[in-house]
């Protein structure tokens, strides 16, 4: 059962936001990433507390509207996402650019 409950949780983040308004945000302790447009907070909080092994103390979700897409002379509608901008507690971080030796 335990498994199961895991692999939802680890399906519940798709993937870290890397924008420049997100990497400012690192700076005061903040992640944003793409969840899960069906997610709830507490969702969202225990797949990050279980996938990096922090401590969050604050989520802020939004739903922002969907973008118009235009192929030629079809025009359609991108997916719809969610974002979800986590604080983490004082001393946690997540490594989201590892170190590369080229």
């Amino acid at each position: 059962m335990t498994e199961m409950f895991n692999q939802r949780l680890a399906d519940v983040i798709r993937r870290p936001l890397i924008t420049e308004k997100a990497t400012k945000a690192l700076d005061i302790n903040q992640y944003t990433f793409e969840v899960d447009p069906r997610a709830a907070k507490p969702d969202i909080k225990a797949a990050i507390e279980q996938l990096f092994d922090v401590k969050v103390i604050g989520i802020s979700t939004m739903n922002p509207p969907r973008r118009s897409r235009r192929v030629g002379r079809f025009s359609g509608k991108r997916a719809q996402i969610k974002k979800a901008v986590v604080r983490l507690a004082e001393g946690n971080s997540i490594k989201l650019f590892p170190d590369s030796e080229s």
